[in-house]
């Protein structure tokens, strides 16, 4: 059995996890319209409406360890969080582009803090990026050897001077909703430095909808109605969400859309097919989960049995080279 089949596997007796929302939208669009990103601008040529001036990135208390207390509540065994969404807003201070922490009014490193809270409460902590980039310019229609040096540089640093990261969620590649095409920027080249890098680190492609041969771990982004294959028997990754959009809104203080046995009937749905649950977990513009979503997360543990694990894998799990 190979390395990957083995990461695979420990991967998916996870069974459920909390996926953290919290960039440049949070502060950007929290009592408007617009969701979490321009998306009219990737995919119907609008020009930019929101260009967001890393000043503007100020929460006032940025707490990773209360998030982690939270998501241990729930019985949460590992975690995502966004360092970059599409807009292109680096939660770290990276040196590939000025348009990150390095340069806002709050500096701090979100991606350290954050890393560093999860860990010390046992979660597995992997990380999301976002290859699309709104304000670098590299999109479905332009992806140039700047853009891939910057894309490049970014991922190393998070490999580099982080310790180990379990998995990384890409998002925006190749994707229905955006961002560069394989054609211009292959998955094996990606895959490649990562795992070059970091041989143990699971890649997960949010926008990769023609199974295994171009991810380690499906997944489901089913908070955007993307369901799980009538024929699949993972291994694979669903995300939803409590609130209506991913990241926070002034409303979720008040209103949830979604429960504890909302996620709770996800999980075995999802245990069953040999996919994990990843539910949505939104701080908001101050940097701390408002009371009645932490609630309902502990409401969640006080209830989870998570199914039996893994033993025997399905054929078909590996990853296959493309020819």
């Amino acid at each position: 059995m190979s390395d990957l089949l083995e990461l695979q596997r420990h991967f998916v007796n996870l069974r459920f996890g909390a996926f953290i929302h919290f960039n440049s939208g949070t502060i950007q669009f929290n009592t408007g319209s617009i969701e979490d990103w321009e998306y009219d601008h990737e995919n119907a040529g609008l020009p930019r409406q929101f260009p967001f001036d890393e000043k503007e990135w100020n929460p006032s208390h940025i707490d990773c360890k209360q998030w982690a207390r939270v998501a241990k509540s729930a019985g949460c065994r590992f975690a995502a969080y966004s360092s970059k969404h599409h807009e292109g807003f680096a939660t770290w201070p990276t040196q590939y582009s000025e348009h990150c922490v390095r340069n806002a009014t709050n500096r701090t490193d979100v991606v350290a803090e954050y890393l560093n809270a999860f860990r010390a409460e046992g979660i597995e902590a992997g990380l999301y990026f976002s290859i699309l980039d709104i304000t670098a310019g590299c999109n479905r229609k332009t992806c140039t050897e700047e853009h891939k040096k910057m894309i490049k540089g970014q991922l190393t640093e998070l490999l580099t001077n982080y310790g180990e990261i379990p998995f990384l969620i890409l998002d925006g590649w190749n994707a229905p909703w955006g961002g560069p095409s394989y054609d211009e920027l292959p998955f094996e080249e990606l895959d490649g430095l990562i795992k070059s890098i970091q041989p143990n680190c699971l890649v997960m492609n949010i926008g990769w909808t023609h199974g295994i041969d171009g991810t380690d771990i499906m997944f489901f982004e089913n908070g955007a109605g993307q369901e799980i294959h009538p024929d699949f028997e993972g291994p694979g990754i669903l995300c939803q969400k409590l609130t209506g959009t991913w990241m926070w809104r002034e409303i979720d203080r008040t209103t949830l859309t979604g429960d504890a046995q909302f996620a709770l009937n996800w999980i075995d749905k999802c245990a069953a097919r040999n996919v994990n649950f990843i539910l949505n977990l939104t701080p908001n513009k101050e940097g701390t989960i408002d009371d009645n979503l932490a609630e309902e997360y502990a409401k969640i543990g006080k209830r989870l049995v998570l199914p039996d694990p893994v033993t025997e894998i399905p054929e078909g799990w590996l990853r296959r080279e493309k020819e």
